[in-house]
């Protein structure tokens, strides 16, 4: 199972403020480990939310905002994606990021959906025939 750990925004990460090299070598650890362990598949910090901009659907029209913005406990700093056998496997790897160093507060662990979730169809196909397209495709293994 593939499984998004998302790392909720801190008020100095959005502010702008760089990890510092205490940050880089605790993260650069734990990624390490992920991957050593093989289960590591992606990873990356975001940068704040005044570099991002929001698109609202409503109305048939789109309105776009752009950052920054002011609800920093709902915004995304980061994440990283794994594959793990199961949903508490990928918790306990969410238990071992070094949140107090890094400064983390939070994380959200979120399964993704999956083609076998979903009923057959010509959608479903279309979908998995595009996804054998995508540059480091997992080949269908989803």
């Amino acid at each position: 199972m593939r499984v998004m750990i998302v790392v909720k925004e801190t008020e100095k990460g959005a502010a702008g403020a760089l990890p510092t090299e205490a940050h880089l070598a605790a993260m650069g650890k734990y990624n390490q480990e992920l991957q050593d362990a093989g289960v590591l598949l992606d990873v990356a910090g975001l940068r704040p939310s005044s570099a991002g901009a929001r698109v609202r659907f409503g109305g048939g029209k789109r309105t776009v905002i752009d950052g920054p913005f002011t609800e920093t406990k709902e915004l995304i700093g980061g994440y990283w994606i794994i594959q793990v056998k199961s949903a508490a496997e990928a918790i306990e790897w969410a238990k071992r990021i070094p949140g107090e160093i890094c400064d983390i507060a939070e994380v959200e662990v979120r399964p993704f959906y999956e083609f076998e979730d979903f009923l057959s169809g010509a959608a479903l196909d279309a979908a998995r025939e595009m996804e054998a397209k995508l540059p480091g495709n997992t080949g269908g293994k989803r």
